[in-house]
């Protein structure tokens, strides 16, 4: 609990040059806003040491840390997303006509779920991802949000998606 208190007193007092910093680093206000909010959750987990001189200095250095290593994730998500995308895409090349036309009912199944049944983000995502054959950091881009929102948004649609297949 000291731990919480300790990051709230923190974001009470700077708050203003935390999101300020973040959002001059990372130039996108959706993204600066799932930062900020990170950044909240990565003091309470390791709070500056008590002998700090100089915490705007330290806090600075804590933000870098961070964008770097969101960065980082974001980067490695999108290589899996990569080669699984290629993996599917080969795989997808040896299904047969009739398999295909299967798909292609199942498909339209899907589209007309994901327009009606499913949260506008979710559905926008999955049509950015699927329809117009988007990158996840495109999707996430054109969003304004993470690649990890936008590919919560694509897995739960998706998820949903699967759940009413199951039930036709």
């Amino acid at each position: 609990m000291q731990n919480v208190e300790t990051a709230a007193e923190i974001f009470t007092k700077y708050g203003e040059f935390i999101y300020t910093i973040i959002r001059f680093k990372v130039g996108n206000d959706g993204l600066a806003d799932d930062l900020f909010q990170n950044f909240f959750l990565s003091l309470v987990n390791s709070p500056p040491p008590p002998a700090i001189k100089n915490i705007k200095g330290y806090l600075y250095k804590a933000i870098l840390n961070d964008i770097i290593d969101n960065a980082r994730h974001v980067e490695r998500y999108n290589s899996l997303m990569e080669n699984y995308a290629e993996h599917s895409r080969h795989h997808n090349n040896e299904v047969s006509a009739d398999d295909r036309l299967l798909n292609l009912e199942e498909i339209k199944k899907m589209i007309d779920y994901i327009d009606k049944k499913l949260e506008y983000n979710e559905a926008r995502a999955i049509n950015l991802r699927f329809k117009d054959d988007m990158k996840i950091k495109d999707v996430a881009e054109r969003l304004g949000v993470n690649g990890a929102t936008a590919w919560r948004y694509i897995s739960k649609g998706l998820n949903d998606v699967r759940r009413f297949l199951r039930r036709s």
